[in-house]
């Protein structure tokens, strides 16, 4: 049994010269050159590499991490934390998002934006407002930046970490203030709406890591009043050690009972020591230095494979992003699938040979006597290829026949 089946499609192409006439044993390569799962992972870097005044040196050093990015995924999550994106009222990085948008988008991924309601990384200038101006201008925010960005940017966390939200107690901020005066649901119902009136053809996420049974309840009592959620955002930060096999079957298991699509939104596997466990929030665990190491980083290697098939392997698992793409970068961890200095590790070309490699659908064959051809292999853009002509297609699990006209 094929446990990939579900990943897969088959397709009839009929092969045809410019007159109509089928080009009978015709030699035709068929490659599959985009997955429609999104293998993703943050795309933060491509912010400083597409930055006007980035010195050239450091411009290298970024194109460099970049093209390995690039190389493996189809999917980059950039960063719209309201308190960095907009640290004067009025004054967004628009801009500087959109060069690194355009940037991921031209080297074939998928952009999301993260995220658009949270309450940590808010802006600090809300604070002067009361709780109804707060909202307004929450609402207003969300308008005004899914609309700029859409066509470029369609996919969005819309809020994050609602299961603390009206609790979170380490600091005062505009987000918590609001949370509590409407609830959970009355605000993740307010956010939702106003993205999904800005672009009605976004997929619309919510975003938690606290995935107890508050987060299943939060998400059902969300449903029932109506909030157009697109897809369950599911974070697996593993800085204290791969939860495995079984930890992560019993939460594909609980939150599939929705229905929904399941983003593993941000995961983290470290390739050093790893952080205590008595640790409960993992900001608390500031150290200077967290070195890579060779046997942390065949661990890693192991984790991520493991992790990566087993949620490959689940129908309604539609996007694995991991977190960090190099090394130190959120704590300083060892989190990257690439070094500090852009080297490769064991993790970075493991899953290489898994999505490029194994799972992947490269054939070259030959049209039956009428023309005609059968595809079959996995979801996404594919390149055919036929007497020096190139055409690209969709393979999507409902297909029409296609039919391809070669000049002779």
């Amino acid at each position: 049994m094929d446990k990939y089946a579900h990943r897969k499609a088959n397709a009839a192409i009929h092969l045809q010269d410019s007159q109509g006439r089928p080009l009978a044993g015709e030699k035709v390569s068929l490659k599959l050159v985009r997955h429609a799962f999104l293998f993703g992972c943050g795309g933060f870097d491509s912010l400083p590499l597409t930055a006007d005044d980035i010195e050239s040196g450091r411009k290298a050093f970024y194109a460099e991490r970049m093209d390995k990015w690039t190389k493996l995924f189809n999917y980059g999550t950039l960063p719209f934390y309201w308190g960095r994106y907009e640290p004067v009222e009025g004054k967004p990085n628009e801009n500087g998002l959109r060069k690194a948008a355009r940037y991921l988008t031209e080297h074939g991924a998928k952009v999301k934006g993260h995220p658009l309601c949270w309450h940590t990384v808010c802006a600090d200038w809300l604070m002067e407002y009361d709780n109804k101006t707060i909202l307004d201008k929450q609402l207003a925010r969300i308008d005004r930046d899914v609309r700029a960005f859409r066509g470029l940017i369609d996919i969005w966390d819309v809020i994050n970490e609602v299961v603390i939200m009206p609790i979170y107690d380490r600091y005062d901020n505009a987000v918590t203030r609001i949370c509590r005066d409407l609830g959970r649901v009355g605000l993740v119902k307010e956010v939702f709406q106003a993205a999904a009136a800005a672009n009605p053809d976004a997929l619309l996420l919510i975003n938690d890591f606290d995935l107890s049974e508050k987060y299943r309840i939060l998400i059902d009592g969300c449903l029932a009043a109506g909030v157009p959620i697109g897809a369950i955002g599911i974070q697996t930060h593993q800085h204290q050690g791969y939860k495995g096999k079984a930890w992560l079957e019993d939460i594909l298991e609980r939150y599939s009972v929705f229905g929904l699509p399941l983003h593993f939104t941000e995961n983290t596997l470290v390739s050093g020591h790893l952080m205590p466990g008595d640790i409960v929030d993992l900001n608390d665990y500031q150290v200077e230095d967290w070195p890579s190491t060779p046997e942390g980083e065949e661990r890693q290697m192991r984790e991520w494979k493991e992790m990566l098939e087993i949620l490959f392997a689940h129908p309604l698992v539609e996007a694995v992003t991991g977190w960090d793409f190099a090394d130190g970068a959120w704590l300083n961890a060892p989190s990257g699938l690439i070094r500090k200095d852009n080297t490769e590790k064991p993790s970075y070309r493991e899953l290489c040979r898994l999505i490029h490699e194994e799972w992947t659908t490269n054939v070259t064959t030959a049209a039956d006597e009428e023309g005609n051809v059968t595809l079959e292999g996995f979801r996404g853009l594919y390149e055919l290829e036929c007497r020096g002509k190139k055409e690209h297609f969709e393979l999507k699990k409902e297909m029409e026949p296609l039919t391809v006209s070669v000049p002779v």
